[in-house]
């Protein structure tokens, strides 16, 4: 060729031009995180530098802690009379999100029906831990072992507070035990095993982490571990277990709209458990302080009114009259912002504080009372709320409890865990069976808009419109469920 070399061959000019492109890329590169660029990097980002969590080498082997466990988990049946009252549901058409596990195979005719759940066995002499729901309304309760053997059970003791029932067996050879562990040192993060009987499956493990605590539902006393391990119906009573083979919680509810697992469960802690068994064993039921305050969140307005950085405690709305808060000296308003001087982030945790001090023990109320805070010296005495429930229709029948039904404020925080828009109304906390308000169709978690077209944004507006419509037979009330909005006619006279 006229000059002297050689064209270069079409692969060569292509990969010239690919090499060009990689060096303006990597000079861009460079231009981004240029030194200038990380002069930013405090105030815009933080980068990780040097390992600050050790990554899981692998999975853990759950293969020997079911092989250990499994044999102290029970499958629980019973048979008790129906409620004709009740009214069964099928899980499509369940509208309360937090299902206490019942019977999924029975049909809802049956005039005997078997309600399944799960138990554990906790120590040698046959003493057997379990849901008070699964054994409620019972007539003969078997226990079935993992190697099939049916041995007969009585009850014990238990307590609807806290969903615990204690029930025992006598068994002619060694039982296997499913030893307790501690639950307040339970971690969000880390692996859980759940062991039970779900839709009738015997001995199913599921396995997952503890996704929360000290999540509360409403009506209930617990500060539940939330975990995503699958639970499903039957589950209810069996053990939620840590992965050193140590019982943490019972499991008792899940969150659903479908009547299965959605990945959101909630155990029972075992610490809570714990404190009540001497009673269960001693006296069959539970008594707990108590200190007749009826109590509400404290939302942002109520925080600042206060004088609080920030909304926490618990908000005086009622006093029982000759309880130990009216005799201390409380207040409607006043804002409770710790027990014996421990912090109280949730309105829920008082009652839990309360109910952990012995009967006729002294303790100090922290109080917030027109940006002031007083400490107020309190005498806790033995709860009175199974006496007041009973005696609620006599003084005033038309308040909401002669009805057979308990409501509280409807806050953000309440309505988030419930999935709805907080558009005022109060919730229904507690139906309670074979009451009016129960046969009129009323269900816990509905929330009530409106009693006879006069809307209601407070427990104070819903006590006013029971009063108002006093003169009428039927209340007719507009309430909103998962399923959607619709009118519920509330009958005075029952």
């Amino acid at each position: 060729m006229i000059g002297g070399g050689s064209k270069p061959a079409p692969a060569a000019i292509w990969a010239r031009r690919i090499g060009v492109r990689i060096a303006f890329a990597i000079l861009a590169v460079s231009a981004a995180v240029s030194p200038a660029s990380r002069a930013h990097a405090e105030t815009l980002w933080t980068d990780l530098h040097g390992e600050t969590v050790r990554p899981a080498a692998s999975l853990p082997d759950f293969v020997a802690l079911a092989a250990r466990l499994s044999p102290a988990v029970v499958n629980i049946s019973t048979a008790h009379k129906a409620n004709a009252g009740a009214g069964a549901q099928s899980p499509e058409d369940q509208s309360d999100p937090f299902d206490r596990f019942g019977a999924p195979f029975e049909p809802h005719s049956a005039p005997v029906p078997h309600s399944l759940g799960s138990g554990f066995i906790i120590n040698r002499n046959g003493y057997i831990l379990t849901n008070a729901h699964v054994i409620e309304d019972g007539g003969a309760i078997v226990v079935t072992l993992q190697d099939g053997h049916e041995l007969k059970a009585r009850v014990i003791g238990s307590d609807a507070k806290t969903d615990i029932a204690l029930i025992k067996v006598a068994a002619p050879f060694a039982l296997p035990v499913a030893p307790l562990g501690d639950s307040d040192a339970v971690r969000v993060g880390e692996w859980v095993v759940a062991i039970g009987n779900p839709f009738g499956f015997d001995h199913s493990v599921t396995a997952g982490i503890v996704s929360a605590r000290g999540r509360f539902i409403p009506g209930s006393y617990d500060d539940f571990i939330q975990t995503d391990a699958s639970i499903n119906p039957g589950n209810s009573g069996g053990p939620l277990i840590n992965l050193r083979g140590a019982v943490i919680g019972v499991n008792s509810a899940i969150y659903t709209r479908t009547g299965s697992s959605m990945g959101i469960g909630f155990a029972i802690p075992v610490d809570i458990v714990k404190a009540e068994l001497p009673q269960l064993l001693a006296h069959g039921s539970v008594k707990r302080g108590w200190l007749g305050v009826y109590i509400e969140p404290v939302d942002e307005r109520a925080a600042r009114a206060a004088g609080l950085a920030e909304p926490h405690g618990a908000m005086v709305s009622e006093l029982v009259a000759h309880g130990p808060a009216a005799a201390a000296g409380l207040k409607p308003g006043d804002i409770i912002v710790a027990f014996d001087h421990r912090t109280i982030r949730e309105a829920q945790e008082l009652p839990l504080m309360v109910g952990g001090v012995p009967i006729g023990a002294r303790a100090t109320l922290t109080v917030v009372r027109g940006k002031k805070t007083i400490e107020m010296p309190v005498t806790v005495d033995a709860s009175r709320e199974a006496e007041l429930a009973g005696a609620a229709g006599s003084p005033d029948a038309n308040a909401p409890e002669a009805f057979g039904m308990n409501v509280k404020e409807l806050n953000p925080g309440l309505a988030r865990q419930l999935g709805i828009a907080p558009s005022g109304g109060v919730i229904v906390t507690q139906v309670a069976a074979g009451s009016r308000a129960e046969r009129a169709g009323l269900r816990a978690n509905d929330v009530v808009l409106e009693v006879d077209q006069r809307e209601v944004s407070d427990v104070a507006d819903f006590r006013r419109a029971f009063r108002t419509g006093g003169g009428r037979d039927i209340l007719l009330l507009l309430v909103r469920r998962s399923t959607g909005t619709l009118f519920i006619p509330l009958k005075r006279q029952g």
